[in-house]
């Protein structure tokens, strides 16, 4: 499509359709949440209200969930939920992959349910950055369409779920309507005119017999690329003029030539089936639920310059040198105008759950269930080049032996995860002269995992790889296995009227880690209608995940390569890492309950999470900086030799980095939410105001520097915002309907480095003495503040509805464009920046990239019509 076609498409169908109306007479559509609303999510209590909950629970409702102009489930919480936080964009595979977390914490310290079920965890594991070490479930393989209701439950949720559930749950209710429908398309783009999308859903019920349904939702969406900054620092100069250090020849690449080729979002189709379906036999429902569904992307990778893939005398490495060249040396037109490797990601999920619940004896409610879950990754580098085989290729045609060549793509090999769970919960209450009947519940769980690594094939992996990403060797190949098993209490009890206690244990055992007992205690109390308290202590455990533990490849840029080492693998053990461990974690909580007024809800939530050998990425150790060799490089060196890695002789940074278990930490908060309906005499006004203060402390780095280092405490401490400030209004007059959002970010900030290595400390720059230990002392290393400032960020939808059946809506996301922040130049006495190496704070190798850590993302203001249609 065009750039602006998906747009149009909306607009035209809009037009075409406001004419119409279906006859049949459309359902209602669903209010704003109250306190009225039933929860499933945090009691084993039935019938109980959010109102009511002894721990704080978020509720969105379809109303909700429909009114954000992305369909995408992460942007739909994180515009709502304030201790929610979504990546926006990627690096290498996490761009097909992206997480989010609540309150601060990693992905994997939240537990997602789909109708009460565990969901499946990812095969992607993310390396880089804020998110790193996430293999948590990919919420955007849940289609909005499918979902009736979402809970967010975050205090004591381990030891009634799972005891991974450190920071919460989040509950995705399919829906079960038995009849009707529903059909929508989207149409978008960004400010820019990029990254556009389109996306058709439907959604449909039909009655089974007289007792059973079968809800079915279908999903496609296709997105288009976004770029990021302009040109190749490598190539020009800022004014867009050669550097001194390239080749006259290397004219055509000057001004915008290189403008719109650095990756930012990558080209994507996903493609969903999802379902829900049940039937009763009169006693027994028989439950079955699931999906499959198939995402394609392809990601730009960096700019490989035209003498990177060339035989040239002297310069076999691949560098940027003045000297002319005949571009006829190098693999087809790369000499003249370099290359752009795309990688290209295929993967396929499927997951089904079938299960049986009802009741037997005098009371006692049961629900046995077995979920399977598979998915499957593979992956391409395709427009690219082997540089060595070109070379030995060229040489050997010198000898009058063949012809110069080189493949242009190559397998790299993939991923295998899979996941088989059996639960059963059994319930009762009993009535033993309290004001409520007790409520007594246990249950138990058998999980198994198993997740592979698969090879590349032999070009992926001679020597240094197609370029842009080598494939996985036959060292990092491997297929891994464990499994789990669990058993939990539960009671509730309300001793007198208004006080309500509920009390839970859990005993986990882990095949590879050995067993854990944890436990909760939560308590509330309503003096009145209008005040109540609440607390909740908990503990929680997490065994790291197999990815964690397993994963092995090389992040590669156009001048950089880390690579990722196994914790405890014998290369991983020479510079410290050592085996993985599982996390042990301590929650407390405290809340108030206000309704001062009628419809007047008002609740403040205190937390405190304490997690005792958490788990996180380090920082990159590096051997080369800035293309000069760092203190301690002879170590790393070592290491990537024990690995087997051969690595590119040109990179300007070279380093590893691993997992570790070596910080504890403390994170403290405070979640308040307020909503008021307004009756108005034309329509009805919904009023909300909630956020989330946050602040993540390591309060002890058992490993200290240089395995954990200063830039790796900044990316626990400092790139989730302290606080998040979310003011909501959602209008509703006749046909017209308008919601506003406002969203308050914090500033968020991480440490970074320069490529400038000058032997001063520049304008801005402090040292801090967290690198290789030099006779017994940490080195000196450079750093910057990389500040993302404070911002309020607009989002807004006006919606008509031409008759019952058919609604149009134009929104925004963004609406003013904000983008987070450039990084400032390097500078100040003495300072040189050499021809080719970046001249920015945070060693960016493109001009004009935005910091890539903010909350709200780099994209800017993302513009959308939508058409919805009811029957």
């Amino acid at each position: 499509m065009t750039r602006l076609s998906a747009l149009k498409l909306s607009l035209i169908l809009a037009s075409s359709w406001s004419a119409c109306a279906l006859a049949q007479e459309a359902p209602q559509e669903p209010q704003a949440e109250d306190g009225g609303t039933i929860i499933v999510t945090g009691t084993r209590a039935v019938g109980m209200q959010v109102a009511d909950s002894a721990a704080p629970i978020q509720v969105l409702g379809q109303d909700a969930i429909t009114r954000v102009g992305q369909p995408n489930l992460n942007q739909v919480l994180t515009q709502i939920v304030p201790s929610f936080t979504a990546q926006t964009q990627g690096t290498d595979l996490s761009s097909f992959s992206l997480s989010a977390r609540l309150r601060g914490l990693s992905p994997n310290h939240t537990l997602v349910l789909v109708n009460g079920k565990r969901r499946h965890g990812n095969a992607i594991l993310q390396v880089l950055g804020a998110f790193s070490g996430s293999a948590a479930p990919s919420i955007d393989l849940i289609p909005p369409d499918a979902v009736s209701q979402v809970e967010v439950f975050q205090e004591g949720a381990a030891a009634v779920y799972g005891t991974d559930a450190i920071a919460g749950v989040i509950n995705f209710i399919l829906k079960d309507q038995a009849e009707g429908g529903s059909f929508k398309v989207t149409g978008g783009q960004y400010y820019d005119s990029q990254g556009e999308l389109f996306s058709v859903s439907g959604n449909y019920g039909v009655k089974l017999g007289e007792d059973g349904f079968l809800n079915v939702s279908l999903f496609h969406r296709r997105q288009d690329y976004t770029t990021l900054g302009e040109g190749q620092v490598q190539v020009t100069k800022p004014d867009g003029t050669l550097q001194p250090n390239a080749p006259a020849q290397w004219s055509n690449l000057a001004g915008d030539a290189l403008a719109n080729i650095n990756g930012g979002q990558p080209k994507t189709e996903l493609n969903l089936l999802f379902y829900n379906a049940g039937y009763d036999f009169g006693g027994v429902e028989v439950y079955s639920f699931g999906d499959v569904s198939r995402r394609e992307g392809w990601a730009k990778q960096g700019y490989r310059h035209p003498k990177r893939i060339c035989y040239e005398t002297g310069n076999l490495g691949g560098g940027v040198t003045p000297a002319a060249y005949d571009p006829s040396i190098c693999y087809s037109d790369t000499g003249i105008n370099g290359m752009v490797p795309l990688q290209h990601v295929i993967e396929d999920e499927y997951s089904f759950t079938v299960g049986a619940k009802g009741e037997f004896g005098s009371g006692w409610n049961y629900d046995l269930s077995t979920t399977y879950a598979n998915q499957k990754n593979d992956i391409w580098t395709e427009n690219s080049a082997h540089r060595e085989v070109w070379q030995e290729s060229y040489a050997a045609a010198l000898a009058g032996i063949g012809t110069p060549n080189t493949p242009d793509k190559a397998y790299d090999g993939g991923f295998r995860l899979s996941q088989t769970t059996v639960t059963a919960d059994i319930r009762k209450e009993f009535e033993v002269g309290m004001a409520a009947p007790l409520t007594f519940a246990f249950g138990g769980e058998y999980r198994k995992d198993t997740y592979e690594i698969v090879q590349g094939d032999f070009y992926s992996t001679y020597k240094t790889g197609v370029q842009s990403f080598p494939g996985y060797k036959a060292t990092d190949a491997g297929r891994f296995k464990r499994s789990s098993r669990a058993g939990y209490i539960n009671f509730i009890a309300q001793p007198v009227e208004g006080w309500t206690v509920d009390l839970a244990g859990r005993y986990e055992d882990y095949t590879d880690f050995g067993d854990t007992l944890i436990g909760k205690i939560t308590t509330r109390y309503d003096f009145s209608d209008a005040i109540a308290i609440r607390g909740t202590a908990s503990t929680g455990f997490r065994a790291p995940s197999l990815a964690e533990q397993k994963y092995s490849t090389i992040n590669v840029g156009p001048t950089s390569a880390v690579a990722q080492l196994p914790a405890g693998s014998p290369a991983a053990a020479l510079l410290g890492f050592d085996s993985l461990g599982p996390e042990k974690s301590k929650n407390f909580s405290a809340g108030i309950v206000l309704r001062p007024v009628p419809k007047l809800a008002i609740t403040v939530d205190a937390y405190m999470i304490k997690i005792k050998d958490r788990i996180a990425a380090t920082a990159s150790r590096n051997a080369v900086q800035g293309g000069v060799v760092q203190p301690g490089a002879a170590a790393i060196f070592d290491a990537l030799a024990a690995a087997g890695i051969v690595l590119d002789t040109a990179l300007q940074q070279v380093g590893v980095q691993s997992f570790t278990n070596g910080i504890d930490t403390r994170t403290t908060g405070v979640d308040f939410s307020i909503s008021y309906p307004v009756a108005l005499d034309f329509g009805s006004l919904n009023l909300s105001l909630n956020g989330n203060y946050n602040k993540t402390k390591i309060t002890n780095n058992k490993v200290g520097y240089p395995l954990f280092n200063a830039a790796s405490e900044s990316n626990i401490e400092d790139t989730t915002p302290k606080y998040k400030v979310g003011f909501g209004a959602l209008l509703k007059a006749g046909k017209l309907s308008v919601n506003l959002r406002e969203t308050l970010y914090a500033k968020t900030s991480v440490l970074v480095r320069p490529g400038v290595g000058s032997g001063v400390v520049p304008e801005g720059g402090f040292l801090i003495a967290d690198g290789a230990l030099i006779n017994g002392v940490n080195a000196n290393q450079l750093y910057f503040d990389g500040v993302v400032k404070s911002a309020i960020i607009t989002d807004l939808e006006v919606g008509y509805d031409f008759n019952d059946n058919v609604t149009f809506s134009l929104g925004a996301n963004n609406l003013f464009d904000k983008v987070p922040e450039v990084p400032k130049f390097v500078t100040g006495a003495g300072v040189v920046v050499n021809p080719g190496v970046s001249p920015y704070q945070n060693g960016s190798g493109s001009y004009n990239s935005p910091y890539g850590h903010g909350p709200y993302g780099t994209a800017g203001g993302y513009y959308y019509a939508r058409i919805d249609f009811k029957f």
